[in-house]
């Protein structure tokens, strides 16, 4: 699915607020809701936490407290590990389960997700924008039809997942199993919420796996929310555990506990070297890291220009430009350079910045204060270091954390805001001379998450998207991620790969059976 191209119903496209209206929700940024899931989720029952001490989310868009929500700390994490090391345990309901039957009930938790579809459009959807800031529409098609589609792929894995036979020298006969893991801590970003829980607990359900999962503590509720799903769906106790808390706690005793078998994390690069460092100094568990990116995004000069700078408006933008795909290094081929920079301009002065319940909102809120105030100094950094400035720049409005979708031309390689991850609504435009030369700027990078390039000459597309030195590349499109295609990077963007077949490899391990054939005597 791709950001420029929101997948939705046809007859929904030319009227979006008919959704709107037909939900019964109200254009407000503060919607009245319920908030029914507060507590820790172990073993399918709420918990209070051990401590007693609990953590506040907080609406973006104001600045106020929606709710407190339970704070998983250590102890929580042991009850919770013990609880997914009892449903993985031989002999156990889950272990015995038929590879089929899984698949059944990853398929049923994806048949609630779509019964409450309307529903979750208004409680879990306008928490995923109420708790992070998401535009309504983007939350709901975007990403709800991302869950869906990630549970109904991987529910037709279960049973697919198989060894091989293996000719060896001699008299034995030998075969490979796929097996499960064990116990998976898994550990997600704010930025997707509701996306990177499906993303994260469906391949390592699919494998036979059991899940102790970490929300960010500043968007809990939509994880707490799926919790409810997946009891009902039929999973036994323990397969899944969603314990909201802080990094320093409960996400460093995931990274460390010697009974996790296996961690995942999606987040910034610093925080995944501390979790590779206690995973190796506990008990070398495996580990699969998607971080950070710094993505170039290459504009030749044959290229269909209107569509390269649409695309590359909503590279950056989309998601208030916290996406680790964003690419805002944009190179721009000599030519074209000026009348990029002046018809990105234009575009970004157009985005519709506000109330993510508003149906003609492209942008919300940043995530909160530390990220706000992040970019804005980034931006301060770009203008010191001689980046012109061409639109945007500040905050807006007095409450929440709105930041103009902001644009800088005649930025340099050497600048702070075209080596750090600006995870915010900043563009940047860099200008270009030849292909050789852009490659080898363009791979100058300590990230290598995605790239990008827009030209009408193939030969020139596949000659660069070879030498780029990226996970996933694209060439004339921007974010058209999928759930068949693996996802993942070189370089200090991470290691292992999340999604389609590639994404299964990350959860089973590799057992080698030989058998001795006895000869007889005729």
């Amino acid at each position: 699915m791709t950001s420029s191209e929101i997948e939705r119903p046809s007859e929904l496209k030319a009227d979006p607020p008919a959704l709107i209206a037909s939900l019964q929700l109200l254009p407000s940024p503060t919607p009245n809701l319920e908030i029914k899931h507060t507590k820790l989720f172990i073993n399918n029952e709420w918990h209070h936490s051990a401590s007693g001490k609990t953590l506040s989310t907080y609406n973006p868009s104001t600045g106020e407290k929606i709710c407190d929500v339970q704070e998983a700390d250590k102890a929580d994490v042991d009850k919770a590990v013990q609880a997914a090391r009892q449903a993985f345990c031989p002999g156990s309901v889950w272990r015995r389960m038929d590879a089929s039957e899984r698949g059944r009930l990853i398929d049923r938790l994806a048949d609630l997700v779509e019964r409450d579809r309307p529903q979750l459009a208004v409680s879990v959807q306008t928490l995923e924008s109420l708790d992070g800031g998401k535009p309504f529409l983007q939350a709901y098609y975007v990403d709800l039809q991302g869950v869906i589609k990630t549970l109904r792929y991987f529910a037709g894995w279960t049973d697919k997942i198989h060894g091989k036979t293996i000719p060896v020298d001699g008299d034995y006969f030998t075969f490979t199993r796929h097996e499960p893991i064990g116990v998976c801590g898994q550990i997600i970003p704010w930025n997707f919420p509701l996306l990177m829980f499906a993303w994260k607990i469906v391949p390592a359900l699919c494998c036979g796996n059991t899940v102790v999962i970490k929300p960010a503590e500043q968007t809990p509720l939509t994880a707490l929310y799926m919790g409810s799903l997946i009891k009902e769906a039929g999973f036994p106790p323990g397969v899944v555990n969603i314990l909201p808390g802080f990094g320093v706690t409960a996400g460093a005793a995931i990274a460390s506990h010697m009974d996790i078998d296996k961690v995942a994390f999606t987040g910034s690069t610093e925080v995944g070297k501390l979790i590779q460092e206690a995973a190796g100094k506990s008990n070398l568990k495996r580990v699969t890291l998607e971080l950070g990116g710094k993505s170039p995004n290459i504009i030749f000069a044959d290229a269909d220009l209107d569509y390269a700078v649409e695309q590359a408006h909503q590279g950056v933008f989309f998601n208030q430009g916290q996406c680790c795909t964003a690419g805002s290094r944009i190179y721009v081929e000599e030519p074209i350079y000026e009348e990029f920079v002046q018809k990105s301009t234009e575009r970004a002065q157009r985005r519709t910045v506000g109330n993510p319940f508003d149906p003609a909102t492209e942008q919300g809120p940043q995530i909160d204060k530390l990220q706000c105030d992040k970019v804005l100094e980034l931006v301060l950094s770009g203008i010191a270091e001689g980046a012109k400035l061409e639109c945007g720049g500040k905050s807006l409005g007095k409450k929440g954390f709105f930041i103009e979708p902001t644009v800088f031309s005649n930025v340099t390689d050497d600048m702070q805001i075209a080596k750090e991850e600006i995870f915010g609504p900043v563009q940047l435009i860099i200008k270009f001379k030849t292909m050789e030369e852009v490659v080898k700027r363009a791979n100058n990078s300590q990230f290598g998450l995605v790239a990008a390039v827009f030209t009408k000459d193939i030969d020139k597309a596949l000659t660069v998207s070879s030498a780029m030195q990226a996970g996933t590349v694209w060439i004339n499109c921007y974010n058209a991620l999928n759930v068949q295609s693996p996802f993942g990077g070189f370089k200090m963007s991470g290691n292992g790969r999340e999604m389609g077949e590639y994404g299964l490899k990350e959860y089973t391990e590799i057992k080698t059976v030989t058998v001795k054939i006895q000869q007889k005597n005729s």
